[in-house]
């Protein structure tokens, strides 16, 4: 049985949240907290299993709570958020930073068109992050930065001359992989960087200026007529449906890079439209 705590300052969306785990038989909600405070006296007490995150909260928030959390008593985060407002995006992912281990879109109520789908995608989460081994995360004071002890080996004259594109796909638990892989390159990285991050809807914008702080390397969210640069890191959009036999990849890229591919069932993915090329496997 997962063990999971709820911070959230509402008690409507509490409950609300309650009943959407709860009605998953292997998850079992064994505290809420309306603010920060509370969840980290809750976590003195007790260890839940994992940890729902609000960020806008008055008091202590959830970017303040994370941090105090992970540096106290660690225990996996989810950040579950409505708002798209670029201060809460960026506390976010800061919360991420801090060893946060997902964001998700926080479930609307039932009648909205988009409550399965989100519902589904918290519990599953939940799940996945109760799997997770965390550790205490120190205060920037006594703990330097990834970039500031990380040495890359990876030069350009140690690339193999075949190799014109690195491709990424990342899904639940990826920003903060892909913080600690993109701040390990160096500026001078011989190839470009393409990007496939499932992340909720509204947060790669909030994302990509994230990395872009914590990275040496050009982040930038993939736009139509980009053309692919040495050392620069492309996002896909998330708005493109494609089934198992297509994928996109850069049109620079048709010619020497070979596709293989195996997405095993359609589903809602992000993309690569800048490029425009449609593939089909044989």
């Amino acid at each position: 049985m997962i063990k999971v705590l709820i911070v959230e300052d509402s008690a409507v969306v509490r409950q609300h949240l309650k009943n959407i785990l709860e009605e998953d038989g292997g998850i079992r909600v064994v505290g809420m907290a309306e603010n920060g405070e509370e969840s980290l006296k809750f976590v003195q007490k007790q260890k839940p299993d994992v940890i729902t995150m609000d960020i806008n909260m008055p008091g202590m928030n959830g970017l303040d709570a994370t941090r105090r959390i992970m540096e106290t008593h660690p225990v996996p985060i989810v950040i579950v958020s409505a708002s798209f407002d670029s201060s809460d995006v960026d506390k976010s992912f800061r919360a991420m930073e801090a060893g946060a281990l997902a964001i998700v879109e926080k479930p609307l109520g039932e009648g909205h068109s988009d409550y399965d789908s989100a519902s589904k995608t918290l519990v599953q989460t939940v799940k996945l992050m109760s799997e997770v081994k965390v550790v205490k995360r120190w205060t920037k004071s006594r703990f330097p930065r990834t970039t500031d002890i990380v040495t890359s080996e990876v030069v350009s004259g140690q690339m193999p001359n075949n190799i014109k594109a690195v491709v990424i796909g990342a899904s639940t638990g990826g920003p903060p992989v892909l913080q600690t892989i993109l701040s390990g390159l160096p500026r001078e990285f011989p190839v470009p960087i393409l990007v496939v991050q499932h992340i909720a809807r509204g947060f790669l914008e909030g994302m990509v200026a994230w990395l872009g702080q914590t990275t040496s390397l050009p982040i930038h969210t993939a736009a139509y007529g980009d053309r692919p640069l040495p050392g620069h890191v492309y996002f896909a959009l998330c708005s493109t449906r494609i089934n198992r036999n297509t994928a996109f990849v850069p049109r620079s890229l048709i010619s020497s890079v070979p596709l293989r591919t195996s997405l095993e069932k359609t589903r809602s993915v992000c993309s690569l439209p800048a490029w425009g090329k449609t593939v089909r496997r044989n």
